[in-house]
């Protein structure tokens, strides 16, 4: 350090007893720098100088050329590369993997219903259209406090974890879960804020979800089809166009079919009958379906799904009327039918 002596030399008081002590030397190599011409030092300093120079000078010239010669510069980098691998490749300390990878755990599909707790309700909606889910499974709603001028129209026993299928006259289909229904305590809430039904529309059917069934749909022009519940479902508010209808007429039943059920009846506001068997009814996915029934003069009014052995059966007051001789009603699908059996319900309705 050329610089630091120099720098004793003229400043110090005690130079040599400093040089002693910076550089650690003895008394007679101290006296032999003090001895020396500054002269000397600088020609020593300009010996280390050019030394470096010459280095630097060096590199410079080597860089130039390997920039100049594109082979000898993939020889540098492969040389770099294998001298990497050397060092960070997979069989050394340091390259080898640390992580270990797995198989990723399989994640059963846990159903939203799982996450809700399972208690019997009875879900009432009142002609109005206010709807509530009350605790337990209640047998009378009318005993239900409703706004004045209201009534109950559907009341349905479910269990909070089941999915709600509304059909309007729209030929739509709404799903509500029943867990999401406002509590039985108060009046409950308009169902349209709940799902985006015209209010040129109606409620024509509400059921609790079975993706097992199968249901009838009927229009009041008389079509209508099968379709599997669980292709009903609708994703949002807007609901699923199922059934297509136009002008004035609407969609009128939905009916799920009863286990074992082989015929189909229909009866119309004209008072006529018709029963055909079920398998004349085609499935759909969607559409305006196909004639159920034929009318000159009246709508669809009524359907219902039948055992055969059984016979024709419909409610009368507090009891069931069965009609065994159904025969004379019997035809294909399509037909007008002939009038109904004596005792048949005014209202022309088998519920």
């Amino acid at each position: 350090n050329i610089d630091e002596v120099i720098r004793i030399i003229r400043f110090e008081d005690h130079p040599k007893e400093e040089l002693m002590k910076t550089f650690d030397l003895t008394e007679i190599q101290a006296e032999a720098i003090l001895n020396m011409r500054l002269r000397a030092l600088r020609k020593l300093e300009e010996l280390e100088i050019r030394k470096e120079h010459d280095a630097l000078s060096a590199e410079q010239a080597d860089l130039t050329d390997l920039l100049e010669k594109p082979a000898r510069r993939w020889k540098a980098i492969g040389y770099q590369i294998t001298e990497l691998q050397k060092e960070f490749g997979q069989d050394t300390k340091l390259g080898a993997r640390r992580t270990v990878i797995g198989e990723a755990p399989a994640f059963d599909d846990v159903p939203v219903e799982a996450m809700v707790e399972r208690e019997p309700v009875t879900v009432v909606c009142s002609a109005k259209g206010w709807i509530r889910a009350v605790k337990g499974h209640i047998n009378n709603a009318d005993d239900l406090r409703f706004k004045e001028g209201d009534r109950a129209r559907f009341a349905l026993h479910a269990e909070t974890t089941d999915r709600l299928v509304v059909f309007g006259t729209n030929g739509r289909f709404y799903t509500l879960g029943v867990d999401k229904l406002p509590p039985g305590r108060g009046y409950g809430e308009p169902v349209r804020l709940m799902i985006d039904l015209p209010n040129d529309a109606d409620i024509v059917s509400m059921m609790p979800h079975d993706p097992k069934r199968d249901l009838i749909l009927g229009a009041s022009d008389g079509r209508g089809f099968r379709i599997a519940e669980k292709d009903v479902i609708a994703q949002t508010k807007n609901g699923k166009q199922i059934m297509n209808v136009s002008g004035d007429i609407e969609a009128k039943i939905c009916l799920p079919i009863a286990e074992g059920a082989d015929h189909v009846a229909v009866v119309g506001t004209n008072r006529k009958l018709l029963i055909f068997p079920l398998d004349e009814l085609p499935e759909l996915a969607r559409g305006r379906g196909v004639i159920l029934q034929r009318y000159k003069d009246g709508d669809l009014s009524d359907i219902v799904t039948m055992k055969a052995e059984e016979g024709l059966q419909w409610r009368r007051g507090d009891g069931v009327r069965t009609e065994p001789d159904y025969l004379a009603w019997l035809g294909k699908r399509g037909q007008a039918g002939r009038m109904v059996p004596n005792g048949f319900p005014r209202s022309n309705r088998f519920t």
